[in-house]
């Protein structure tokens, strides 16, 4: 497949999971700065291994969660909430998940990711928004 090819597959799982006046408009108040980035992330993170079908969407979606624990991107860890129940995670699942991180990775950071979730579950019936 393409650079380019690879690059709207992985722009349309993007779009599919956090919806596409989301990401279009992530994109675009990147700017020309941030282009590279943009394309970057799709071609590579969401075409490249996202696009992969080894693993689904929804166990790609719960491994993330806990990786933006660990590398204490709150940020991202947001969206991928978001994500991740757009691909069939339960909120029971993502429960088990931050558990695991309250072992491995601290109970403060856990305690973080459960305060967000909840704020996430509670918009759910909302819009995602950047």
């Amino acid at each position: 497949m393409s650079d380019q090819d690879m690059h709207q597959k992985g722009l349309a799982i993007r779009k599919n999971m956090f919806g596409a006046e989301v990401v279009d408009k992530r994109i675009a108040s990147a700017g020309e700065f941030g282009a590279p980035l943009q394309k970057m992330i799709n071609q590579y993170a969401y075409g490249e291994i996202w696009g992969r079908e080894a693993l689904p969407h929804k166990t790609r979606s719960l491994l993330v969660l806990a990786m933006m624990c660990a590398a204490n991107r709150p940020h991202e860890l947001r969206i991928h909430l978001r994500g991740a129940l757009k691909n069939g995670c339960t909120q029971d699942e993502i429960r088990e998940v931050l558990l695991q991180v309250a072992i491995y990775c601290g109970i403060p950071a856990s305690l973080d990711a459960h305060n967000m979730a909840l704020e996430v579950f509670a918009e759910a019936d909302k819009p995602p928004h950047y």
